[in-house]
């Protein structure tokens, strides 16, 4: 979402076609209480006063959508999705991309450079007082209108028809990072995992060492047997890029150590009419703690006040039979329930 950077400038060039009296009047007004709004942060008044501003250019035969674009964004930044969400998915349906083109020509008595309808530019360059007749564009702002469009869809969980607009977007800006971002977060959002999974694995590609999308995969990947080792390598390089990051730590954990649930339920079951097969998953769950131990040191290690770390670290050690530990750890998980507000 672009900063609005707009001046009275902006509206003045309108006046060039030949407002008068009190279209001119309201076009002033109209234009200073957006800008006014606009530069107080009260979006929620400016964006009217952007369409109103459009409405007088368009009733006088000026059919400027820029006016209409900033009406858009005021709401964007007011927090008003749906209409902001109408502006902007007009503008992008109309082909509206904001490159506007300023035409100039240099006055060679003064040597002032004046600005120019096409027309009059046009016709100057057959006047021999003038010289030095350029075009300039503006950059535009297409890109930004899907962008912000992606956005303010997937905030409002409209998944399937952010990923219509981001398709289009990526049709004219393939390598656009954030309409990419706002892809995966589109699939995610609709449940389409396997769309998920291949978007982030495409964004790795072309940028290794995103910590998040390597924590994003790690997530995905544990939620299949077939690729656990994969997650747990997604978590490493997730926390080898960012070495603070509390839930890669986190689920680097609860993925070594697996359903112990079930394991336990397990056990219990087959304590009294299988005890070796017993002992056998008993030894293999101590070892898949043994393995989750300094995973989960780490994880306390960054986030010392977070009791899931406490208590998750306190039953390694149980199982682990660190004894001077638990009570450590025992100590600790006292003291943040203690400090912890009621509910």
């Amino acid at each position: 979402m672009k900063k609005l950077i707009l001046g009275m400038a902006i509206v003045a060039s309108a006046f060039a076609f030949g407002q008068k009296g009190d279209v001119n009047a309201q076009l002033q007004t109209a234009n200073k209480a957006a800008m006014d709004a606009y530069n107080a942060k009260n979006y929620a008044v400016a964006a009217p006063k952007f369409v109103e501003i459009y409405d007088l250019l368009k009733a006088n035969g000026q059919d400027n959508k820029i006016y209409m674009y900033y009406a858009g964004l005021s709401h964007a930044l007011a927090n008003n999705s749906d209409p902001a969400i109408k502006i902007y998915t007009d503008l992008v349906n109309s082909g509206f991309t904001g490159v506007e083109t300023t035409y100039t020509a240099k006055e060679k008595k003064s040597g002032q450079v004046v600005n120019l309808d096409k027309a009059s530019w046009e016709l100057m360059k057959k006047n021999s007082e003038y010289s030095d007749f350029k075009t300039e564009q503006s950059a535009g702002v297409e890109v930004d209108l899907y962008e912000t469009l992606s956005l303010l869809l997937l905030n409002a969980k409209k998944a399937n028809e952010a990923l219509v607009i981001i398709e289009k977007g990526l049709a004219k800006y393939p390598n656009n990072a954030k309409l990419k971002e706002s892809q995966t977060t589109a699939y995610l959002q609709s449940g389409n995992m396997d769309k998920f999974v291949t978007n982030l694995k495409e964004q790795l590609a072309k940028n290794p060492n995103d910590a998040t999308n390597w924590y994003n995969l790690g997530v995905m990947q544990a939620k299949t047997p077939a690729t656990v080792n994969d997650a747990l390598e997604s978590f490493k390089k997730a926390i080898e890029l960012k070495p603070d990051f509390a839930s890669a730590y986190q689920n680097l954990v609860y993925t070594t150590i697996g359903d112990d649930s079930k394991i336990v339920a397990d056990i219990n079951a087959m304590r009294k009419d299988k005890p070796d097969e017993a002992s056998k998953l008993i030894d293999a769950r101590r070892e898949r703690f043994a393995k989750a131990l300094p995973f989960a040191e780490s994880w306390y290690k960054v986030d010392p006040k977070n009791i899931d770390a406490v208590s998750t670290l306190k039953e390694i050690y149980v199982v682990t039979k660190n004894l001077d530990k638990v009570k450590e750890m025992k100590a600790k998980e006292a003291e943040l329930s203690a400090a912890a507000p009621a509910k």
